[in-house]
């Protein structure tokens, strides 16, 4: 089969073999989507070495433990646990010790035509949710798992900064629990895709004029300006929450956290049942964020394309 994968820092499409799927299911990917990610791993970020990719929908070739799974179309949660663990037994493998994390720790991941996961880590996708829809699940569930750590209510003023996909996504969701959201970004053409009816946008410029106001605020620009533009809009005991990361040595002022008693919550992936049913509802319109498709074949291209400046989610479709 064909694999996209990083190998000693070089990117190349390579024949390998199907993999074997021991205990777990082998699920034939249909469609796969590019996440920033997948772009730092390729520049080296965390090390990883194999098939890249943790955004699919597909659909189920093989299943030893659950044979009614073959056939179903899914799509998988990502973090593979030991379920032995004391997390794993109760229910939370995301932060097992001995994970393993498609396409980014351990593990094969989705951008070629086959990959294995646990039966335990599919969900089927309902009829509604259409293959493009289906491809945002993690991102959107990663999105909407602020509500898990987060009380969000109508009157709770929230700031999300950035306005690439994650913020978007971050914007959508809070904005259906929030009716006082704003989006920031630097972008004009972005901002103007994010906004709707409950999704209000400003320009980084104009929120500054905002400071101290929010109960809540979201970083999901992964840049250090936005962890201090952050702390300039929170209200004295607001709540930080920290989306996305930033590679490198932070210089914020720590005095600013003690002085203004703010909480700090690292947010990081979600479960994917609410972000589904986000989905077959169609309370948020994720296709708005696919800039362009392209075959695996011509992944290479597709990678060229997803780092291009204003380009949102590039989506990958299997070769048959």
């Amino acid at each position: 089969m064909k694999a996209l994968r990083v190998i000693k820092s070089d990117l190349e499409l390579a024949e390998v073999g199907v993999p074997a799927k021991g205990d777990e299911c082998l699920v034939r990917v249909t469609k796969s989507g590019i996440c920033n990610t997948d772009l730092e791993i390729i520049n080296g970020y965390a090390g990883f070495e194999g098939t890249i990719g943790h955004e699919f929908v597909g659909v189920v070739e093989e299943s030893a433990d659950l044979p009614e799974m073959i056939g179903k179309r899914v799509v998988g949660e990502i973090n593979v646990g030991c379920n032995k663990c004391a997390l794993c037994k109760s229910g939370d493998s995301r932060h097992c010790a001995e994970r393993t994390v498609l396409g980014i720790l351990g593990r094969d991941g989705c951008h070629a035509e086959f990959l294995t996961l646990p039966a335990r880590n599919l969900l089927e996708v309902p009829d509604q949710i259409s293959d493009y829809e289906a491809i945002f699940a993690e991102p959107l569930a990663a999105a909407y798992g602020i509500t898990e750590q987060v009380e969000i209510s109508p009157d709770t003023r929230v700031a999300v900064i950035g306005d690439g996909k994650l913020g978007i996504l971050c914007a959508w969701s809070l904005a259906l629990e929030s009716k006082r959201l704003i989006l920031i970004g630097k972008h004009r053409d972005k901002l103007r895709i994010a906004e709707n009816e409950n999704v209000e946008s400003v320009t980084l410029e104009n929120a500054l004029k905002l400071k101290r106001s929010f109960d809540v605020v979201v970083e999901a620009s992964g840049s250090e300006s936005g962890f201090e533009t952050a702390l300039d809009l929170l209200r004295p005991r607001g709540k930080l929450v920290l989306k996305s990361t930033f590679h490198g040595k932070s210089k914020w002022e720590a005095w600013r956290i003690v002085v203004d008693e703010i909480t700090i919550i690292g947010s990081r992936c979600g479960i994917f049942s609410p972000a589904l049913n986000l989905l077959k509802d169609k309370k948020v319109d994720v296709e708005k964020l696919i800039s362009e498709e392209f075959l695996l074949h011509d992944s290479i291209k597709a990678i060229e394309k997803a780092r291009e400046k204003g380009v949102m989610k590039v989506v990958l479709s299997m070769d048959r």
